[in-house]
């Protein structure tokens, strides 16, 4: 699967032959784009269509339950880390001097490592799959780096990027942070045994009120999402929940 067919992943799977033609025509505009350098930033709505900014009304809403409750945010298969900045940026304008609210990121960034029997047999789920280009991982340091600049307290180092297989970088990371309580974990990695696995880790560390979200919750694409909550949290105790403007994602919160 080339690189082409990764970026057709996650909510833009669903969408309509003409609708992919019209996204296209919104990513030609935007490489093209008039707008001097200096204002591009100002002016990014321009070019973002309407999934995309339920993405970023869903991150809002995600952290809005997480404050007045101490705890990180995880993100598990943030791959171009686009909800970790949003993550950074939420945290600057709700909790501008929160510097113990600490953002990391895990991923390969070189795709999926394997895949089981769970995990059934969608095109999607390949080993491989939604890997970065090389490098990558050094790039979004740096512009998480500039991001976590303009923010108060930027002297603090309050972000991290973890890179590895989960099932081994996050008990080591647990174990190398034992205050480390979980506020809010969003689970993006597609498949059953990474989810599972890092499911049983946090499970621990998470308190009352803290929110896990599962990313492609009740997809029949990647279906050992759904198997591994259910392994490890049961379903019929959870208040599961979604957002009306988004398909896919769900989440609930600790009782």
């Amino acid at each position: 699967m080339d690189s082409d067919d990764d970026n057709l992943l996650g909510f833009t799977r669903a969408l309509s032959e003409s609708e992919q033609i019209a996204r296209s025509e919104l990513v030609d505009l935007f490489n093209a784009t008039p707008i001097p350098k200096g204002e591009r930033l100002d002016n990014l709505g321009l070019h973002m269509d309407h999934l995309a900014l339920g993405r970023a009304l869903f991150m809002d809403h995600l952290y809005r339950q997480i404050l007045g409750m101490p705890g990180v945010v995880m993100e598990f298969g943030c791959r171009w880390g686009q909800n970790l900045s949003f993550f950074l940026n939420l945290r600057t304008l709700y909790e501008p001097t929160h510097y113990s609210r600490r953002i990391i990121g895990f991923d390969t960034f070189s795709g999926f490592v394997d895949v089981a029997v769970e995990d059934g047999d969608s095109i999607y789920a390949r080993p491989g799959n939604v890997r970065t280009t090389a490098g990558y991982a050094a790039y979004l340091e740096r512009v998480l780096a500039a991001r976590e600049s303009m923010a108060p307290l930027s002297h603090k180092r309050k972000f991290e990027i973890v890179t590895g297989d989960v099932r081994e970088t996050l008990p080591q990371y647990l174990a190398a942070h034992p205050e480390t309580i979980v506020a809010l974990a969003y689970l993006d990695m597609d498949l059953f045994s990474p989810t599972r696995d890092a499911l049983l880790a946090l499970k621990p560390r998470l308190a009352r009120g803290s929110v896990v979200v599962l990313d492609e919750i009740n997809d029949a694409g990647f279906p050992g999402e759904t198997t591994a909550l259910r392994e490890v949290f049961g379903l019929n105790g959870l208040a599961l929940r979604r957002v009306p403007f988004l398909n896919g994602p769900g989440y609930f919160i600790v009782e």
